[in-house]
């Protein structure tokens, strides 16, 4: 394999993690104007530096080549005390991912490319996942996992519970924070030297 095509996919894949981290600040910013929203941090992948590894794509696996680590998508934290307008949470990240494509910011990242995880303010509790379906319930064989939707927009996974340090580093990488604001772009997060 050529270096030129080694270089490509590690060009590729800092900018998808790039890409992610702007629609994590396009969503944070359509929902500061949620009361009910303490938080919003990014986890996962999309919130540290990269790092190398042999990826899934046949030709670097064969090869036995480590590029970055690819972000499939973004996942989000957020933190809310009440979750009475969970669907309005859920058009609002839509919309605005779909405003941000529309007038040219340079990202390309669809809803179904944001997990969000809820949780508990102060607690940490995790409540669910923000429903990615247009209504509540959608009638579709996830519908049917034990208490989905008993919160209507509040998805719940069979047999998932999150790790046990789904939040560690979360603090250095809040996006916003009811009585704060703005704390930080997720572009400012620590990247790849």
């Amino acid at each position: 394999m050529k270096r030129a095509e080694i270089e490509s996919q590690n060009r590729y894949l800092l900018a998808r993690q790039r890409e992610f981290r702007l629609a994590a600040d396009v969503v944070a910013d359509a929902w500061m104007r949620f009361s009910e929203v303490v938080s919003v941090a990014v986890i996962g992948s999309v919130a540290k530096p990269l790092w190398k590894e042999i990826p899934r794509f046949r030709e670097f696996r064969r090869a036995g080549i480590a590029v970055w680590h690819e972000c499939a998508d973004v996942d989000l934290a957020l933190w809310v005390d009440s979750q009475d307008r969970l669907g309005e949470l859920r058009r609002a990240l839509s919309a605005a991912l779909r405003h941000a494509f529309e007038s040219g910011v340079g990202i390309s990242v669809v809803s179904h490319q944001v997990d969000v995880f809820l949780f508990e303010p102060e607690s940490d509790r995790y409540l669910g996942r923000l429903c990615k379906f247009n209504e509540c319930p959608k009638g579709k064989p996830d519908c049917l996992v034990p208490g989905c939707g008993s919160i209507p927009f509040n998805r719940k996974i069979a047999e998932f519970e999150p790790y046990s340090d789904i939040l560690c580093g979360s603090e250095n990488a809040i996006l916003y924070r009811r009585g704060s604001g703005r704390v930080r772009s997720a572009l400012e997060l620590p990247g790849v030297e």
